[in-house]
């Protein structure tokens, strides 16, 4: 596993590098955000080659105190050894629906930012109703004090998940008014999603058709510019044959004697 991930990163760092020489504009490929991703997803290698180089050179010295300190190392080559993942967001690059995601939530960030502020509001209105419901008017809350809803911030998980329309059942209001305010979050809930979701979805739909107007018209003029090549390259064969036609005419016409004229 260890070659394959060898090879791999090999492949990516010199396709990096590549990409970077060739770059026009070194900085703008530097903020580039894929740019960035390819590079936190390359380096990680390199550190944990560092590290492991250090790990076996100090072993044996580090028993006892420095232990600790090498457990500390290991524990951020974990991390950064998790970042392998980001290699999946190199797709990106080559598909025209994660482009298209992309796009849409850079476009949406207002949409998101209202979603997020109702679903907050939601879950602090609630989180304290369906607590007072189960905490206090239940006929069960005497005798099951240590109950799901037995605070405020216990039921942020609840108020989630019902709005949501996940249900885990792991909360459950068992009386009559907690269920009314069951009821009343999953209906809020599934208009709250509904409301940005609409504008979310005509952004998402004008984005892809952007996106793919633009790569058709990339690939008309990459395809109208190999055309023009090739229309140049057989009008110059073309003339060259005629040139080379004029000139074995005129040689041939100056060796005939002139009784042939």
């Amino acid at each position: 596993m260890f070659v394959v991930e060898s090879v791999c990163v090999a492949w990516f760092t010199l396709e990096f590098l590549l990409r970077f020489v060739n770059a026009p504009s070194k900085l703008a490929f530097a903020r580039g955000p894929l740019n960035v991703i390819d590079a936190v997803a390359i380096l990680p290698y390199y550190v944990s080659l560092v590290f492991d180089v250090g790990e076996e050179a100090q072993d044996e010295a580090a028993m006892g105190a420095g232990r600790g300190y090498l457990d500390k190392l290991s524990l951020i080559l974990r991390l950064l050894r998790a970042l392998r993942i980001l290699y999946v967001m190199r797709l990106a690059r080559h598909s025209l629906g994660l482009q298209t995601l992309g796009v849409t939530m850079q476009r949406s960030m207002r949409e998101f930012g209202l979603l997020l502020l109702f679903v907050c509001v939601a879950v602090a209105l609630f989180s304290p109703l369906v607590h007072l419901a189960e905490s206090e008017l239940a006929p069960f809350a005497a005798a099951h004090p240590q109950h799901s809803f037995s605070s405020i911030p216990a039921s942020y998980w609840w108020a989630i998940i019902s709005m949501t329309t996940v249900g885990y059942g792991d909360m459950v209001p068992r009386s009559v008014p907690g269920q009314m305010v069951a009821l009343i979050s999953i209906l809020s809930g599934i208009l709250i999603m509904a409301f940005p979701a609409t504008s979310i979805f005509h952004t998402f739909s004008r984005s892809y058709q952007e996106l793919k107007q633009e790569y058709e018209r990339v690939w008309k003029q990459e395809r109208h510019e190999e055309m023009s090549d090739f229309s140049q390259e057989d009008f110059s064969s073309a003339s060259k044959k005629k040139s080379d036609g004029l000139t074995s005419n005129a040689t041939h016409r100056s060796t005939l004697p002139p009784s042939a004229f």
